[in-house]
């Protein structure tokens, strides 16, 4: 599984979304590489990793867990993003000398999928990618940034783009958040329609100690729209010192 370091200091893994790739964090690493040790992952069948997409959530975040173990990173800030939160969640609870604490962004504890998504993406891939890519923004970003987005997800295939959406579709902690017992910040868009606010006010208010930073006007691809607010958030969290 490809994984990318950068920079040195407390260290932050980032782990991308359905459809996804490191690529999402390019504004994350740009930020946090000159203070901190960035990890940035493809998940197995994404971006540079070999592999197929699995369609769990546990065995993405056994894999995860597996490449942590192997750059012996030690205990790092697990920044997730949607699948990547729900990722996140799990390597928490199921290997928790790796998690520092957790970051979660545009997610819930449990994410089920639009059935005309999972339909959809196997019988016409480009168009249901752009009613995603469309969705997963808020109405005030601009084409242009929309575009380059679209481009990047459309070099997943059609399965490894289900598969994802079926590891969301399964995914369910909601009777397991007690289980998480490392410091947490949960990061929303108010304009998030995918996950909207109110999946990251019941992760803030079942996981003990989380606080919550809803991001105003930010759809749920809140750290490319307002990559400023965000990292924002992220630096009070892991560096509060600074």
């Amino acid at each position: 599984m490809n994984t990318e370091t950068y920079g040195s200091g407390i260290p932050i893994v980032f782990i991308h979304g359905a459809g996804g790739s490191a690529l999402s964090w390019l504004f994350q690493k740009a930020h946090f590489e000159r203070s901190n040790r960035v990890i940035l992952i493809d998940l197995p069948g994404h971006g540079r990793s070999g592999g197929t997409s699995s369609g769990s959530i546990d065995a993405c975040s056994d894999a995860v867990g597996e490449a942590l173990e192997t750059i012996a990173c030690g205990p790092a800030y697990i920044a997730g993003h949607s699948m990547g939160g729900a990722v996140a969640l799990r390597l928490a609870i199921s290997r928790p000398s790796l998690a520092r604490g957790l970051i979660l962004i545009g997610t819930g504890a449990k994410l089920k999928v639009y059935p005309e998504i999972l339909q959809g993406i196997l019988n016409n891939k480009e168009a249901t990618a752009r009613t995603i890519i469309d969705t997963a923004f808020s109405e005030a970003v601009p084409a242009a940034l929309k575009d380059r987005v679209f481009a990047e997800y459309m070099k997943n295939d059609a399965l490894t783009i289900f598969n994802d959406f079926t590891a969301c579709d399964t995914f369910d902690l909601m009777g397991s958040l007690d289980a998480i017992t490392v410091p947490t910040l949960v990061i929303c868009g108010t304009a998030d329609r995918f996950t909207p606010p109110k999946f990251s006010r019941y992760l803030a208010g079942n996981i003990a100690g989380a606080s919550l930073e809803l991001i105003a006007d930010a759809g749920h691809m809140v750290m490319i729209e307002k990559p400023a607010e965000v990292n924002a958030a992220i630096e009070k969290f892991v560096n509060p010192r600074k």
